[in-house]
């Protein structure tokens, strides 16, 4: 019997820099810092796009979107996300369902969970009950994660 449900796995992590605005799953957060990247650095939009692309068994989103390429410089990645979630309808995938878990010290996610959800499910075409969205401090013990940066892994599971 032919299996038609894959899951596919992202991961994705930027420094936190002053001068960026910070946005995570197409949303802007309120703080002082953004993430440092060749686009706007959003690591959960990013994560969810190697997450994507390794459900289908494509490679990582630097191959579609190298940091090399000046045209890309500070893309949205909600722009990358639809440009990925095109490549996954041409192979007739389905999104069932996303969990993500963002990981940084500061700032404080949980309050925008509810704004960043209904973003993604209306990018995603899923219902935002089928988004988990979690976020976990390092309890500062790992020194890139002591306010520097902020890190997101990504799982996904599609269906043909």
């Amino acid at each position: 019997m032919r299996k038609n449900f894959f899951v596919g796995i992202g991961f994705d992590i930027h420094r936190l820099t002053l001068g960026r605005k910070l946005i995570l799953g197409g949303i802007e957060i309120p703080f002082d810092k953004g993430l440092l990247g060749h686009s706007d650095g959003d690591v959960l939009c990013h994560a969810i796009c190697d997450a994507l692309l390794s459900s289908a068994g494509l490679s990582d989103i630097g191959s579609f979107f190298p940091d090399t390429d000046p045209k890309y410089k500070d893309i949205s990645s909600v722009v990358i996300l639809k440009e990925i979630l095109a490549r996954i309808k041409k192979k007739k995938l389905k999104i069932i369902n996303l969990s993500a878990v963002l990981i940084c010290e500061t700032p404080k996610l949980n309050p925008y969970f509810k704004q960043i959800k209904t973003q993604l499910a209306k990018i995603l075409k899923i219902s935002e009950n089928n988004i988990g969205l979690s976020a976990k401090t390092t309890e500062q013990m790992l020194f890139s994660f002591k306010k520097q940066a902020i890190a997101c892994f990504a799982v996904v599971l599609v269906k043909r």
